[in-house]
């Protein structure tokens, strides 16, 4: 099965100018989660022998459903405060912690502000909050709290989109909208002015106005995965079940290594009761040891008559990559690297080796790889379904060429099962 178990919480996520990739915007995030967090958070650690508790989870959930996640924060630190070693209380202490700090004008305030709510993450993360669920947040905060990168390169639209912000976090909606709206005026490429503008209509139910400026934030950069996956979430919510998949989708090709996207695939999944999964194929695992050796986890039957032995082919291929065939093919490149290229030779030779040991019957995940490569599928199940650092440098230039294949393999194969 290709994915674990993920929370059913939209999140939002962004990456940042003048940030390393992947890294993510926790106040983008926390503007979806207080779309849903009410409802979630007014049942968590709910004790009836403990009402005060209770009734502070209550009121922290009532402003968060408001958009007031700054308002929220001093019954935030108060219910942490009563019951400190509870993931869920620390994780949504920290969303109001990023909160605040985008009001602060202090640039001093915020820094403390960014590396109590890292810590905060930290902390739910310990108490055993999954990676999958807290480890983008905490990659997105800088250990030493300083300011993320800028919205814009011009600096009015900046202003106004970080005004946009500071009234959103304040639950003053209108006001926001207004701000994102003069922020996209005087930058028409600024994708986050238009992105949270679309929010802005989804928290009032406007869905087709939501969709107009999603579609705005999608025009700007299509190769960014939030404004196709927010786009979703109106879809999800009129059960238009079908169309929403087409956006989760889109999301997922164009940034499949990042784990927003791969969640909203699985909140359809989960919507719909369908079962996701790649093919399952065991590639043998390649590493080379401190003596420059390969090693290899290459299980093979000697005795069988399926081909299986062509698996040895993957093996000699990938090491005649790493000895000449990368520097041949990538003279730019100093250091060798694993190849997308170099993996759908390794593949497909192994499919051509079954010839050379006269296999009866085919291996079935042999057969499998002959498949999705006749269907021009194979570089596509490579890139989403087992990449490395190495193959996943070449995704981007594989998905700006290659984009239908990409959605035929997910739609085929993930969602139908092959079929």
């Amino acid at each position: 099965m290709l994915f674990a178990s993920y929370s059913q919480i939209l999140f939002r996520n962004n990456t940042m100018k003048n940030k390393t990739s992947p890294s993510y915007s926790n106040l983008v995030k926390m503007r979806a989660l207080s779309i849903v967090i009410a409802a979630l958070f007014i049942t968590l650690n709910s004790n009836a022998q403990d009402l005060t508790v209770a009734q502070m989870q209550e009121k922290a959930a009532e402003l968060l459903s408001q958009s007031k996640p700054v308002e929220a924060l001093p019954w935030l630190e108060k219910i942490v405060a009563a019951q400190p070693n509870d993931m869920n209380n620390q994780f949504y202490y920290a969303f109001c912690l990023i909160a605040k700090a985008t009001q602060a004008n202090d640039a001093a305030e915020r820094k403390q502000l960014r590396i109590r709510a890292r810590n905060a993450f930290l902390k739910s993360k310990e108490l055993g909050k999954p990676a999958s669920e807290v480890d983008g947040f905490i990659q997105g905060i800088q250990a030493d709290g300083s300011d993320p990168g800028e919205f814009s390169d011009n600096p009015e639209s900046n202003a106004a989109t970080e005004a946009g912000e500071k009234a959103f976090t304040s639950g003053k909606l209108d006001e926001a909208l207004e701000h994102y709206k003069r922020a996209l005026a005087l930058d028409p490429k600024n994708y986050h002015a238009a992105l949270f503008a679309g929010d802005m209509y989804l928290k009032k139910d406007d869905y087709s106005n939501a969709e107009i400026w999603y579609q705005k934030a999608i025009a700007i950069d299509p190769f960014k995965e939030t404004a196709h996956r927010y786009s979703a979430t109106p879809l999800m919510k009129q059960k238009k079940y079908d169309q929403a998949l087409d956006r989760y989708i889109e999301a997922w090709i164009v940034e499949p290594y990042n784990k927003f996207s791969v969640r909203g695939m699985l909140q359809w999944g989960e919507a719909t009761n369908t079962k996701l999964a790649h093919p399952k194929i065991d590639v043998p695992k390649i590493t080379v040891g401190a003596d420059g050796k390969t090693n290899s986890t290459v299980n093979i039957n000697p005795l069988a008559d399926d081909g299986s032995m062509a698996w040895m082919m993957y093996v000699t291929t990938r090491e005649l990559w790493r000895k000449e065939k990368f520097a041949k093919t990538y003279p730019k490149e100093k250091e060798y690297r694993h190849s997308l290229a170099e993996e759908a030779e390794a593949l497909r030779e192994v499919v051509n080796g079954t010839k050379t040991f006269k296999a009866k019957k085919l291996n079935e995940q042999i057969g499998l790889i002959a498949k999705l490569d006749k269907e021009g599928l194979l570089e596509s199940y490579i890139l989403m379904a087992i990449p490395d650092n190495g193959i996943a440098e070449d995704h981007a230039a594989f998905v700006r060429s290659n984009r239908e294949k990409m959605r035929q393999y997910v739609k085929k194969y993930v969602v139908g099962g092959g079929k």
